[in-house]
C-alpha cells in the first residue's frame, strides 16, 4: 500500500499541468478550480472505484447499517475518533494552534476516561469540541502546494500534499511502532471499522450524487477541494471531527 502511494505521489508532482498567462484572471481562476492534469488517469481511476465500491463497499456498509443500531455505530465512530487524537494533537502544535492543542488534550483525557475509552463523547458536555486535524493540513499551513488532484481507488480524492500527509500521519501514530499480533489485529480492526464508518455516513450522499450529478467524478473532486479549503483554514464545518484516516478525508463535503 505505500509503494501504490508513493507512486501515485511521484506521477503527481511530475505531470502538473502548465499554468495559466497570470494576466488573464478567467484563466487562473479555472486552472485553480480544475487542476486536474491527471484526469484521464484519474477518472479511470474513478471507474474502478466505482465498480468497488458498488460491489463490495456500498453492500458492506448498508450491512453494517442494518446490523448495528444507531448507538452502537455512534459509539464506534466516538472510539475511533478518540484513537486518532494523538495524531490530531500533534499536528496541532505542528501548525503553532496551542488552543486547538489545549481542546485536544482535554478532549482526550474526558473521553478516555468519563466517557469510557471514547465510547461516549462527553467531552462535548464539557464545551470541548472536537475538529480534524492531518499532516496534509500541516504541509498547506506550512506553505507546501496542493499539486495535481489524484483519485485513488478506494481510498477517494485526494492530492500529492494529502499522500504525504498520510504518510506523515502513520509516522506519527504510536502504534506504528509497536509490534506483535495483537497490535496487528488492532490496527487492521480499527481500518476496517473506519472504513465501514465512513462508507456508511456517506451512504445517501454519495447515492444522491449519482442520481442527479451530470459527472458524479467532477462533483466529487469539487467536494473534495471545498473541504480542504474549509479544514486547512480552521473553518467550522458543521460536524463533528470525523474518524477517517485523513486521505481523501475531503470527501465528507458530500455529508453537507
Amino acid at each position: 500500500m505505500r509503494s501504490v502511494l508513493g507512486l501515485a505521489l511521484l506521477v503527481g508532482l511530475g505531470a502538473c499541468a502548465t499554468r495559466p498567462d497570470p494576466t488573464d484572471t478567467e484563466a487562473v481562476a479555472e486552472f485553480r478550480a480544475n487542476n486536474d492534469p491527471l484526469e484521464p488517469m484519474n477518472r479511470a481511476a474513478y471507474f474502478v472505484h466505482d465498480g468497488i465500491d458498488t460491489l463490495v463497499l456500498r453492500p458492506a456498509a448498508e450491512i453494517y447499517r442494518v446490523f448495528l443500531p444507531p448507538e452502537v455505530r455512534t459509539a464506534i465512530r466516538n472510539v475511533l475518533a478518540n484513537l486518532r487524537t494523538p495524531v490530531i494533537l500533534v499536528n496541532d502544535l505542528l501548525q503553532g494552534e496551542t488552543q486547538r492543542a489545549a481542546t485536544t488534550t482535554g478532549r482526550f483525557l474526558v473521553n478516555t476516561t468519563v466517557g469510557i475509552g471514547g465510547i461516549f463523547d462527553r467531552a462535548t458536555d464539557f464545551g470541548l469540541l472536537g475538529h480534524t486535524e492531518d499532516f496534509g493540513q500541516t504541509l498547506a499551513v506550512w506553505g507546501a502546494p496542493e499539486g495535481p488532484y489524484l483519485f485513488i481507488p478506494v481510498l477517494g480524492p485526494s492530492s500529492p500534499r494529502d499522500v504525504a500527509g498520510f504518510a506523515g500521519d502513520v509516522a506519527m501514530n504510536p502504534l506504528t511502532y509497536v509490534g506483535g499480533e495483537t497490535v496487528d489485529a488492532i490496527t487492521i480492526t480499527r481500518t476496517g471499522a473506519t472504513a465501514l464508518d465512513t462508507r456508511e455516513g456517506l451512504i445517501e450522499p454519495i447515492d444522491q450524487v449519482r442520481a442527479t450529478s451530470l459527472d458524479p467524478y467532477a462533483t466529487i473532486r469539487s467536494a473534495y477541494r471545498q473541504r480542504r479549503v474549509v479544514e486547512i483554514r480552521n473553518e467550522p464545518t458543521g460536524a463533528a471531527a470525523t474518524s477517517d484516516l485523513g486521505i481523501g478525508s475531503g470527501i465528507q463535503g458530500l455529508r453537507r
